[in-house]
């Protein structure tokens, strides 16, 4: 067996996560609490009480959403005797490309909290409220909707932002042009398109202002070797050196997350297990389709403790 620790992005949040994991794990509330500290701010009670208005905002979503995944992964250490380093990748969607880092002991977590809030913050500044847009199109593959932007004519970025599995691909842009693509990607083999709840157009060039702020944040902040490997989201491909990940995080505001390449290139080398670490199951749901002979386990919750232990 050949295990990768995979962790979620944007849009696995809710109220109440982490919070069961708090109780029944010191080493989960000594995450929560790190955090806090980090970013001087009750993050935690926000996580646990809500509102969800206010937890959905980009700048609290990241980091949040990193903390549970690594309460999830300090108590896998403490209770189950896991250690990183005989996993054999690590991989996450977007910001949880920055929660395997810290899992995999290449950035601390207080860091990785303020940088996660610096990105938030910096991608939600970067293209005024409203004028931003993100579409899902299912049931077309990237050749698809590659068509069916260049079909849509107009003015305006829309770009490929997420290459999730076969039949699930995220488009980014400016929100005319996003609308524009939406109404003729049926054309092209789309079964869907919708518009996604987001305040802004993740992973597109429109986030230029964004990357050149992480470039600056990342340059300050200590980046040491992985304690195993982390697959990349822009390039789907092996990443293990300070220097390569700094360059490769600020390329990511801008670029395609590359989820189905990274997990297949995985696959290819032999990995046969997912386990998703943190809040939601969106990540498992998209590796079974890409790689349907995986086995994939999620833990976020004391149950899935139990359940990871007897596995």
């Amino acid at each position: 067996m050949a295990r990768a620790f995979i962790f979620p992005g944007q849009g696995s949040q809710a109220v109440g996560m982490g919070a069961a994991l708090a109780e029944a794990f010191p080493a989960a509330r000594e995450v929560f609490e790190e955090v806090d500290d980090a970013l001087d701010q009750k993050l935690s009670a926000l996580m646990r009480d809500g509102p969800l208005e206010e937890l959905t905002l980009t700048a609290n979503t990241q980091p949040a959403l990193m903390a549970h995944s690594i309460a999830v992964m300090r108590v896998l250490e403490k209770e189950v005797g896991v250690d990183i380093s005989n996993a054999m990748f690590v991989a996450g969607h977007s910001l949880g490309e920055y929660s395997a880092l810290c899992a995999a002991r290449a950035i601390s977590l207080s860091d990785t909290a303020r940088l996660l809030r610096v990105r938030g913050e910096a991608m939600q500044a970067a293209v005024p409220v409203g004028k931003g847009a993100m579409a899902a199109l299912i049931g077309v593959n990237l050749d698809g909707a590659q068509k069916a932007i260049d079909a849509s004519g107009g003015e305006g970025v829309c770009e490929i932002a997420n290459d999730n599995a076969p039949g699930q691909v995220v488009i980014s842009g400016e929100k005319e042009r996003v609308e524009a693509v939406c109404a003729g990607a049926k054309e092209f083999g789309a079964k869907i398109a919708k518009l996604l709840p987001v305040s802004a157009p993740f992973h597109s060039s429109l986030m230029q202002s964004a990357a050149e702020r992480m470039a600056e944040a990342l340059e300050k902040a200590e980046i040491k070797a992985p304690a195993t490997t982390l697959i990349a989201n822009v390039t789907a491909a092996e990443c293990v050196t300070p220097d390569e990940i700094r360059d490769l995080l600020v390329k990511q505001v801008t670029g395609r997350v590359r989820w189905t390449e990274s997990v297949s290139n995985m696959v290819a080398q032999g990995c046969d297990e997912f386990v998703e670490a943190g809040s939601g199951k969106v990540l498992s749901g998209l590796v079974k389709r890409i790689a349907k002979e995986a086995r994939t386990m999620n833990v976020g919750e004391p149950g899935d403790i139990d359940s990871f232990m007897k596995a």
